[in-house]
């Protein structure tokens, strides 16, 4: 059935918008694959949209880094090789920890209990097995929590490659076990915020990456190299050691 929520009445604009939108879901939650082709005229059957709106949406899609184009092929779910991957993650760390050297700790009280509230709706959706609720709990949280740097900039740019990577990210939210540690963890990097617990912060949002960018390695046949190898038992560790702060 088509998606009635694009409207073919609405402003080019706003259907190029609301199809990218949905098509960004379905990369980040696993619906559409890397190296799947998007294609116009079963997305305009879909969405109940005109060509021109279709074509603007993956034109968008692929400024955000989700969507690739090929000559005589279309356009396709972004696929990354091993040394991308690898690089994408090496910013991301870069990144996030940068931001996690900057928070002011410990924390304030009206910015945990920010964290504890949103965490708490991320909570729920796990409990609910609802991905996409995990999703969307998961991404608000941690706008909030890098917001705690005091740097637009950073935070922009932080978001920028968290969603150039949802192509890659679908292992980190694919089973019951991920999301139940993704979960644990960013109740460890509460009370690491709240106890002024730097060292232990900063490690924590590095560890908090790993998992989706070694599962898409594995699982696109990719060994991962000895110098980025993490155990789960180092992670586990961690994750422990955070909680214990509380």
């Amino acid at each position: 059935m088509p998606d009635k929520k694009a409207g073919a009445t609405a402003p080019v604009a706003a259907v190029a918008e609301h199809i990218a939108h949905v098509l960004e879901e379905d990369i980040v939650l696993g619906g559409l694959h890397p190296c799947q082709r998007l294609v116009e005229d079963e997305l305009m059957e879909r969405f109940a949209a005109k060509r021109h709106a279709v074509r603007d949406a993956l034109a968008l899609l692929e400024r955000m880094g989700l969507v690739e184009r090929k000559r005589n092929v279309g356009a396709l779910v972004r696929h990354f090789s091993a040394q991308e991957v690898v690089e994408l993650y090496e910013l991301r760390i870069l990144l996030e920890a940068a931001a996690a050297r900057r928070m002011p700790l410990p924390a304030g009280r009206k910015a945990v209990q920010l964290l504890r509230s949103l965490q708490k709706e991320h909570d729920k959706a796990v409990q609910a097995e609802d991905v996409r609720s995990v999703f969307h709990s998961n991404k608000a949280f941690h706008e909030a929590f890098f917001g705690l740097c005091g740097s637009a900039v950073l935070v922009q740019a932080i978001g920028e490659y968290a969603r150039r990577t949802h192509a890659i990210r679908f292992g980190a939210l694919s089973t019951a076990e991920q999301r139940e540690r993704s979960r644990a963890e960013h109740h460890a990097m509460i009370q690491a915020v709240e106890a002024g617990e730097r060292q232990q912060l900063v490690q924590l949002c590095r560890q908090h990456l790993l998992p989706s960018r070694n599962a898409y390695l594995r699982a696109h046949g990719h060994a991962i190299p000895a110098a980025l190898r993490d155990s789960e038992e180092a992670c586990a560790d961690v994750v422990g050691a955070g909680q214990a702060l509380s």
